[in-house]
């Protein structure tokens, strides 16, 4: 299985909206594709329609309790796409994480070995604690979504160095597999500025695609549904749909098949 970690410290930047609609997208396409929400708002668990009532157990469980990954995975509308749901039990995760051995390696040992799923997408919290370190730790490669405005380059810069610490001492195999500009206005002549910056300073690590301004991708988690489900026509599905299709041809020749 090959594992994504969808993640930028910064908040409202299009993560949750990234990880379910690109879950959705590699579902759609014949990937076994798997679903954790790290977030303790549950915002993926709520915008794939997994009521807060259902989620007997959540990824709270898998951290800190460390109960097997089968008995969290619960089936979606979406035929091949599971969720590990959030509760907001996992608020308090960190606090009773502090204390306990190889803290950051729960994820990790919760993956190990897994073969019921092709392809992993885990949806983290806006923050560098320990529930985003658990996801850099367990994860392959990182997805940065970065929304096209100033203090979003400032926020990227912490986060490539958190990926440099977390190679330096727990996951050596970590890399980036791109920057996904989100939230991108063609009206606004700072988006196009922010846009210029990103890719001279990252270069082929930027997505040639960006995500839209989209109010189908704002409306589609109030129905328990993602964009390409809710509306797989609008500018925001055919965005993700083509960024999916971009990110598999960034996959190591051997994961390229489901």
């Amino acid at each position: 299985m090959l594992t994504i970690a969808i993640a930028n410290q910064k908040g409202g930047v299009g993560k949750t909206t990234t990880a379910i609609n690109m879950a959705t997208a590699m579902a759609a396409t014949g990937w076994r594709t798997l679903l954790i929400d790290l977030d303790p708002q549950g915002n993926a668990s709520t915008g794939m329609g997994v009521s807060a009532a259902s989620r007997e157990l959540s990824s709270y469980d898998l951290l800190v309790d460390e109960i097997p990954l089968a008995d969290a995975t619960v089936p979606t509308s979406i035929p091949g796409l599971d969720i590990v749901p959030a509760t907001q039990d996992l608020s308090g995760a960190e606090i009773e994480l502090v204390s306990v051995e190889e803290r950051t390696a729960r994820l990790r040992n919760a993956l190990d070995n897994h073969s019921g799923h092709d392809v992993c997408f885990i949806d983290c919290p806006p923050s560098l604690g320990l529930l985003t370190l658990n996801a850099l730790c367990a994860a392959d490669t990182l997805l940065v979504p970065l929304q096209c405005e100033f203090f979003a380059l400032e926020g990227l810069s912490q986060l490539l160095q958190t990926v440099e610490q977390v190679q330096q001492r727990f996951n050596p195999s970590l890399d980036i597999i791109g920057v996904a500009l989100t939230m991108y206005d063609r009206r606004n002549r700072l988006t196009d500025q922010v846009s210029d910056d990103v890719r001279e300073c990252l270069g082929d690590l930027v997505f040639e695609t960006v995500i839209p301004r989209n109010v189908r991708l704002s409306e589609a988690p109030s129905h328990g549904l993602p964009a390409l489900v809710y509306d797989h026509s609008c500018t925001g599905s055919r965005a993700y749909i083509a960024l999916a299709r971009e990110l598999i041809g960034r996959f190591p020749p051997e994961r390229k098949a489901a």
